[in-house]
């Protein structure tokens, strides 16, 4: 199986901590050159610093930026790409507070929108042109098992990751005939500061403490537990290989079956 990323260049957003950061591990370990992106400039440079090297000319670097400021996203990216094009997109970001859809602000919903559907596109829109003339193109959407059935008390999120994973759908079809894939990914309950939120505030809301409220939660889960960021990171590096060149515009679950829906 071909999974050498020797040469390639990856972008890898939210990369700071979590999947994101699990994600460039597994890319620098391929052979990769990662650009981490986020907002914490003293956390992504440490982070750079950390990732494998297993050849003398592989380069890490690291891009600050918050995905919500969409005019300086596009700015910082179109720098980058002018002097070193991308091959490989990992679109990642934290989910919108937890919450009910009943009672959410409207605003709530144009915020979630902006940092995840729009600065996706934004994001793919600048890289794409550098992708095509490589002949080599990867988008890996980092969304939610939400996709295939929501989840209760994630209401901007489940009605932001659906947006999402619609605009892959139709990229991916439109890309397909350059060589281009476009897949999401849909961790289950993992690991991350992400699913602390959560379920700190369903302990909140229960009155039950945060430990019974993570077993219960666990429970769901056929296997009996939460991921860990590396596995999901292992589905996204496959994304994003040679040996993933004919699947495109799929929703890969990682959820340890949790999802029970096909």
């Amino acid at each position: 199986m071909k999974l050498d990323l020797v040469g390639k260049h990856a972008l890898v957003c939210g990369g700071s901590q979590g999947i994101g950061r699990a994600s460039a591990i597994e890319l620098a370990a391929l052979g990769a050159n990662v650009t981490l992106m986020a907002r914490r400039a003293d956390v992504l440079e440490q982070v750079a610093g950390e990732l494998p090297r297993i050849h003398a000319a592989q380069k890490h670097g690291f891009v600050a930026v918050d995905s919500g400021d969409t005019d300086a996203l596009r700015t910082q990216v179109q720098a980058l790409v002018a002097t070193n094009p991308v091959h490989i997109l990992i679109n990642n970001s934290g989910g919108p507070p937890p919450g009910t859809v009943h009672g959410t602000p409207p605003e709530a919903f144009v915020d979630a929108y902006r940092k995840h559907l729009i600065a996706n596109h934004i994001l793919a829109e600048t890289v794409i042109p550098g992708m095509r003339a490589a002949t080599y193109g990867r988008i890996v959407n980092i969304i939610s098992t939400s996709v295939k059935e929501p989840i209760v008390g994630l209401g901007v999120s489940n009605t932001t990751r659906w947006a999402v994973a619609s605009w892959a759908k139709t990229l991916a079809t439109e890309l397909a005939p350059f060589g281009i894939t476009v897949n999401n990914v849909l961790p289950g309950s993992t690991h991350t500061p992400r699913i602390e939120q959560i379920v700190a505030t369903r302990a909140e809301k229960s009155n039950r403490s945060r430990d019974d409220v993570q077993r219960a939660m666990e429970a769901e889960v056929p296997m009996q537990r939460f991921a860990d960021p590396a596995e999901i990171a292992a589905a996204v590096a496959f994304l994003a290989s040679p040996a993933a060149s004919y699947i495109t515009g799929i929703n890969l679950p990682v959820d340890g079956g949790r999802t029970r829906s096909l």
